[in-house]
């Protein structure tokens, strides 16, 4: 345990002392803010306000309102969901650096189990994951009820930090079988680029998989991103969506729930909490087991 811990220590100094890794690891949510801020924030709550303009008596000066608070929720579920993905993808570029400099063989030939090393670097990026998510969360809460929405109560907080938990351990496990197949820092730097690229479009944050054709959204029920975004959004986006929807058929509410992504359709059936939370256990577990599959049975990978 306690080599454990000190690997797993010196990992995450490394990871928080390093401002460009930091930096770089929560650019992807910079880029989703800046997108939102200047392009598809004002489209997102006019789509809103037409769907309540529609009902008559509406008083329209607070359906914009809340439909502005409810794009802005929305968006920080989105934020919270890609943070997973991004961080663990900048820990594990520590590992990269100990591999490419020799440093990794000389822990290997240090009396600890290859199995309490490559637990200590799943457990780092793990840590930094939940970690960075969970000032996200309470950073964008804090800015929500300056814009006029409340606080989570107790039970949601807790609901929330269990789902960045669970989040967190799917990438860190995923990232870790990215980063004992990857060779070469180079090539590291090349699929973190792609990976920050692809992960809002996988989240369905740039573009609401309402507005991609059904091909390429079944495409993205394939990836374990969306189930994750899905699930912050439904939790986060719960109270704001009662207020703003208000009155209005349980019907409409749902067609927008599908075309936004808080509420995902599989194979004809909607999916409730517990059942996105088993996918990302079972997605998690699955690229762990991989994981210790290779460091088994591939143990040059990481030579």
């Amino acid at each position: 345990m306690q080599q454990f811990m000190a690997i797993m220590g010196r990992n995450l100094k490394m990871y928080f002392r390093d401002r460009g890794a930091v930096f770089f690891s929560l650019l992807s949510m910079l880029i989703v803010i800046c997108l939102m801020v200047f392009f598809l924030g004002d489209m997102s709550t006019e789509s809103v306000v037409n769907i309540l303009g529609k009902i008559p008596g509406r008083d329209t000066s607070h359906d914009e309102k809340n439909a502005e608070l409810l794009i802005l929720t929305w968006t920080f579920a989105g934020i919270i969901s890609i943070n997973a993905v991004t961080v663990t993808l900048a820990v594990y570029s520590i590992m990269i650096k100990d591999r490419v400099n020799g440093k990794l063989n000389s822990i290997y030939t240090a009396p600890v189990g290859r199995g309490i090393i490559a637990t200590a670097y799943i457990a780092t990026s793990w840590i930094a994951s939940i970690i960075v998510c969970t000032i996200t969360l309470l950073l964008t809460e804090i800015y929500g009820v300056i814009k006029g929405l409340e606080f989570y109560s107790v039970s949601t907080h807790l609901e929330l930090f269990g789902m960045i938990m669970l989040n967190s351990f799917v990438y860190a496990a995923f990232m870790y079988v990215m980063a004992v197949s990857i060779k070469t820092e180079g090539a590291w730097t090349g699929f973190g680029t792609v990976v920050g690229t692809l992960v809002g479009f996988l989240g369905a944050i740039y573009i609401p998989i309402g507005s991609l054709s059904d091909t390429v959204g079944n495409l993205l029920k394939c990836t374990p991103v969306i189930y994750g975004t899905a699930m912050f959004r439904k939790v986060m986006t719960k109270d704001i969506l009662e207020e703003a929807f208000q009155g209005v058929p349980r019907e409409v509410i749902s067609e927008y729930n599908k075309a936004m992504g808080i509420e995902l359709e599989v194979f004809g059936k909607n999916l409730d909490n517990i059942e996105q939370w088993l996918i990302l256990f079972v997605c998690g577990i699955i690229f762990l087991v991989l994981g210790i599959g290779i460091l088994k049975y591939g143990k040059k990978t990481d030579r």
